[in-house]
């Protein structure tokens, strides 16, 4: 499946110092931790993955699919302060 990267995850990718291949490996082998089935013009999800298996580096990264593409939204370090279990839910305000 081909990986395409909207300008905004690649300028927030860079910010963030979040690679590429950290974003793949995340889509490939993460959770997903939220779905957003009636996002437009393809559905969207929320995957949450560990980088290089260390509990201490989560990534979420956002991305829509499509029949044959997989299209990077952002990529960022969630905040402990505003997820509980792990980092899989958001804490409700």
């Amino acid at each position: 499946m081909n990986i395409i990267y909207r300008v905004h995850a690649i300028e927030r990718m860079f910010q963030r110092d979040i690679s590429e291949i950290i974003v793949a490996n995340s889509i490939k082998n993460g959770k997903v931790i939220e779905e957003y089935l009636d996002d437009k013009p393809y559905p969207s999800f929320l995957v949450l993955d560990f980088e290089d298996g260390d509990p201490d580096k989560p990534i979420h990264v956002v991305f829509a699919k499509n029949e044959n593409q997989i299209i990077i939204i952002t990529a960022y370090r969630p905040e402990k302060s505003k997820w509980t279990n792990n980092y899989q839910m958001r804490i409700k305000k």
